[in-house]
């Protein structure tokens, strides 16, 4: 590189000449750029470089492109936006696509909410064995091995990838929609909980009628929460079987 060439890139760029290099950058990178990383590249110091990011931002939303510039997972890019959603499926669905099972959903599910997480207990809360799903996660690059777990056994921790808040459009984790949002409040559940008891005691009723079963002589319903009657319970049906 010759002096001049390097007294070139020294020269401190106005805004369009900034701005005409990030969209430059911006549009050859194949994943979110970070701040730090444009600035160095273009020379500009890093508070200027959201500023004009932002400018190009707003730009873009003024004149209704069809694409955005969108801070995503601890840097910026190029990205089409939410209601060309329709026109990205048809494109999507012209040629091979990946698909990711509802397993490996699940497990990527479990994956983002509990990380750091290690693959016996995805297998305990999902209570089937999640090699292969795993597997297949890993190769997406949607989880990586993030840690050892400093228990017995030094097992293996796993967590989510930037590449998977690219792919869901979020900046970081703490953005994952609160799991409080998809709990029935307790008046619900109390509301669900009655009804089931009332099922059940009309069926245990209408079976003993068609002689299915002996009728209990009350139609007591036994809470769960409450130890005394279960454990009377368990001990009379104890008690049955040493008798018998």
């Amino acid at each position: 590189m010759t002096d001049e060439v390097k007294e070139a890139f020294k020269a401190e760029l106005d805004d369009s000449q900034a701005i005409r290099a990030i969209e430059a950058v911006l549009l050859v990178t194949t994943e979110p750029m970070p701040e730090l990383l444009i600035a160095e590249l273009v020379e500009i110091p890093l508070k200027r470089v959201r500023q004009l990011c932002e400018h190009i931002r707003d730009e873009l939303q003024e004149r209704g492109a069809g694409y955005e510039l969108a801070a995503i997972a601890g840097g910026w890019r190029y990205q089409t936006c939410k209601d060309m959603a329709p026109y990205m499926e048809r494109f999507a669905l012209s040629g091979h696509t990946a698909k990711v099972s509802a397993a490996a959903l699940e497990t990527l599910s479990i994956i983002a909410y509990k990380q750091p997480v290690s693959r016996v207990q995805m297998s305990a809360i999902r209570g089937v064995n999640v090699d292969g799903v795993l597997k297949t996660l890993l190769q997406r690059g949607y989880v990586a091995e993030v840690g050892e777990d400093s228990g017995p056994g030094r097992a293996t921790l796993y967590g989510t990838t930037s590449f998977f808040l690219e792919s869901v459009g979020l900046s970081s984790i703490d953005e994952l929609p609160s799991l409080g949002d998809f709990v029935p409040s307790a008046e619900v559940l109390e509301v669900l909980e009655n009804a089931l008891r009332v099922e059940g005691a009309s069926a245990a009723r209408e079976s003993a009628k068609n002689g299915m079963l002996m009728p209990d002589e009350s139609d007591e319903v036994i809470d769960l929460t409450d130890p005394e009657p279960v454990i009377d319970l368990v001990e009379e049906s104890v008690g049955n079987v040493d008798n018998a």
